[in-house]
């Protein structure tokens, strides 16, 4: 027999023997020769998986974001004892508030950020026949929040290949097709199922290029829903990016909008260098319009969100919006606050930093992970390194609480930055 499924359904383990799984591979290897209309007929089935019901959707509550004229809705929740304020993400006292242009009249498409992620996906397996996607349930099922939905269909099983539930195992057999010539993405159901993973994207996917004298690339991306969900348990609301910061050879960004998730995604599949992308689990159902025309982002860059002159609020991801809800009062408060989407959390865009701390000298860091050895305390000490002459008050950095985040509802959002706390911050480093 050449594998055995234990279980039934979406999350069917099938265990493949030695003979099986290096056919796989070697089907794998084949799949960079072949376009997407052979690799159709070419079809094969690991395991019998059913069409079943996103169960990490919810019905209920959907909270909006507004910027400008444009609706970026969020993801929604059924936890009827929050009472979570409506995000905002541009302060409103700016000369544009009266703005009611349509989004129909402005040039490009509507995409919400999970769909952005996928035409950019799409598009670089187009244009480049040796990027193939590994992960749990990514095939015709399309991924626990339909990211690779319908790729399987158009590309085949062997660039879009289902694997079974063994992150350390699917890990390990991309990074090996990347040293071969692919360019595999590598899907994490949940970004907390990689911890199975990091032997193998520690000592070998950042090491590899080193240890290898050059001899090996490791063109890997390694993506996935990550962050502090509505109550989804301590398991599955982990922020890595404190956890894989400290592995020499890996670049870390994470995406906040539709436009740059796309434009991220197409370059970290680019890069030579092994890239992770975080995405927030509450961010996929953001909406935006995005240009029609190819672009991309760049890997090492940061996004000025804002400008401004009294002091430079350096934030990513989901906190991004907090952000901007708290700039909305600050603004009315007399404030100017210039907020910075750091984006590239692994090198810093230190030149964008320093500009904004020699203007404004003094620094806001909010964030999402946690403060003991979190990117926060990395930056601190990277901006008290570099650009300590600059600053007129000592760096603040708003984190979340060294706890496991609590399934309760309220106990969840006590443990998380707020906006009224940016607001606090901001009027004490300002004083």
């Amino acid at each position: 027999m050449a594998f055995n499924e234990i279980g039934s359904g979406s999350r069917a383990l099938v265990i493949f023997s030695e003979k099986k799984m290096a056919t796989l591979l070697q089907g794998i290897g084949a799949a960079a020769a072949l376009s997407s209309t052979s690799l159709d007929s070419k079809r094969f089935e690991v395991s019998s998986l059913k069409s079943l019901p996103i169960q990490t959707g919810r019905k209920g509550r959907v909270f909006a974001i507004k910027s400008d004229s444009r609706d970026l809705t969020l993801g929604s929740s059924n936890n009827k004892a929050r009472s979570s304020p409506k995000l905002v993400a541009n302060a409103v006292a700016t000369k544009n508030d009266g703005s009611t242009a349509s989004t129909t009249s402005k040039p490009g498409h509507e995409l919400l950020l999970f769909e952005a992620l996928r035409e950019g996906l799409e598009e670089e397996m187009d244009r480049d026949p040796t990027v193939c996607v590994v992960g749990e349930d990514v095939g015709h099922y399309g991924g626990s929040y339909k990211v690779t939905k319908g790729l399987a269909t158009k590309f085949g099983d062997l660039r879009v290949l289902d694997t079974p539930i063994a992150e350390n195992s699917f890990t390990g057999m991309a990074i090996g097709a990347a040293m071969t010539g692919l360019r595999p993405v590598i899907e994490g159901m949940n970004m907390g199922f990689l911890l199975l993973a990091f032997n193998q994207i520690s000592n070998n996917c950042g090491m590899l290029h080193y240890t290898s004298g050059g001899q090996f690339k490791i063109p890997v991306v390694i993506r996935g829903p990550g962050g502090v969900g509505r109550q989804l348990g301590a398991e599955h609301s982990q922020r890595l990016e404190s956890y894989f910061q400290s592995i020499p050879g890996i670049q870390m960004v994470a995406c906040s909008t539709p436009y740059n998730a796309k434009g991220l995604m197409k370059a970290a599949i680019r890069s030579e260098n092994p890239v992770i992308l975080f995405e927030h689990v509450l961010l996929y159902n953001l909406k935006e319009r995005i240009p029609d025309e190819e672009y991309i982002c760049s890997l090492e860059e940061a996004e000025m969100v804002r400008p401004g002159e009294h002091i430079t609020i350096l934030t990513y991801s989901r906190m991004r919006y907090h952000v901007m809800q708290a700039a909305k009062t600050l603004v009315n408060k007399g404030y100017d606050p210039e907020v910075i989407d750091i984006r590239s959390l692994k090198p810093f865009d230190l030149h964008t930093i320093g500009n904004s701390i020699k203007k404004t000298h003094r620094v806001l860091i909010v964030e999402e992970c946690m403060r003991t050895g979190g990117i926060g305390a990395s930056l601190t000490a990277a901006i008290n390194e570099n650009f300590h002459d600059y600053l007129d008050a000592p760096v603040i950095c708003l984190s979340s609480q060294d706890v496991p985040t609590p399934y309760a509802g309220t106990l969840e959002e006590f443990t998380i930055v707020q906006p009224a706390q940016i607001v606090a911050a901001v009027e004490k480093l300002c004083q």
